[in-house]
């Protein structure tokens, strides 16, 4: 009796695997056979963003000729649906999936520009938090920091690249160098609060205008960011009163352990 209760348990676990083998390959048929009857979308993003909603999701998956709304789950291409969302400069992830109920679930994130870049062309074009390009919009504009002046960038006319790509045209360019900058100043409320501009000059080094004192700060170039910004700090809340920071014309943060500032010749 032993023996046989010893035969028959192994047997008995093999007859369960199958069954439930043959369980789960029948519920992926009906699965695969099952229509897909409605499509959820939704569009994540910064507070605010308007780059890319719902309803141009949902242009974009149904209206390229190919059949999804009511075609089998087996014949929707979730991955080619996946590939065409993310080719939108402006989205940075897009997910695609169905349920056994029939409904295809797409998600997507956009991108969250925090710096726009004008050359002197007149062209412009955002850089996203993460550091890629993304042209700007004739239905959204976002107000983040602006920098102008003596820039002729490539991300304008490129579309969308990532600014600190290890090529001989990054390096040529400053839009590595402008969104470490932008990066440090949004993550900083006083600064972000403080900078809503930054020029370029001619000798391409980075000078700061504030929203309050109308003076130029000349920044140079982005090395040493938290030392050169603590200093200007400082002299804010320590070396001027607030009613006398229209005084000084020009505030210099490129040498170590010092600030010079030039006062304005007329009131």
């Amino acid at each position: 009796m032993k023996k046989l209760k010893k035969f028959l348990r192994p047997l008995g676990i093999a007859l369960l695997v199958i069954g439930v083998t043959l369980a789960l390959g029948f519920v992926e048929r009906t699965t695969d056979r099952t229509p897909i009857g409605d499509l959820q979308v939704h569009v994540e993003g910064g507070e605010g963003l308007h780059f890319i909603d719902e309803q141009a999701v949902r242009a974009e998956i149904l209206d390229h000729g190919v059949a999804v709304l009511n075609a089998p789950t087996s014949d929707v291409d979730v991955a080619g649906i996946e590939t065409r969302l993310r080719n939108i400069p402006a989205v940075a992830k897009a997910e695609a999936y169905h349920t056994m109920d029939g409904v295809l679930h797409v998600d997507v994130v956009q991108r969250e520009p925090i710096v726009r870049v004008f050359n002197t062309d007149g062209n412009s074009f955002y850089i996203d938090r993460k550091g890629w390009t993304m042209p700007v919009s004739s239905k959204y504009t976002a107000r983040v920091l602006v920098v102008t002046g003596n820039l002729n960038e490539a991300g304008a006319i490129d579309g969308v690249h990532y600014v600190h790509a290890d090529d001989s045209l990054a390096h040529a360019a400053l839009s590595d160098d402008i969104h470490r900058l932008a990066t440090f100043i949004v993550n900083d409320p006083f600064w972000n609060a403080m900078i809503d501009q930054v020029l370029v000059n001619t000798d391409h080094e980075f000078e700061l205008i504030p929203r309050i004192g109308a003076q130029r700060i000349l920044l140079g170039d982005v090395t040493a960011l938290p030392q050169r910004f603590e200093k200007l700090r400082l002299f804010y809340q320590k070396g001027i009163p607030k009613a006398d920071w229209r005084r000084y014309d020009r505030i210099d943060l490129r040498f170590a352990d010092q600030i010079v500032c030039t006062k304005r010749t007329t009131p």
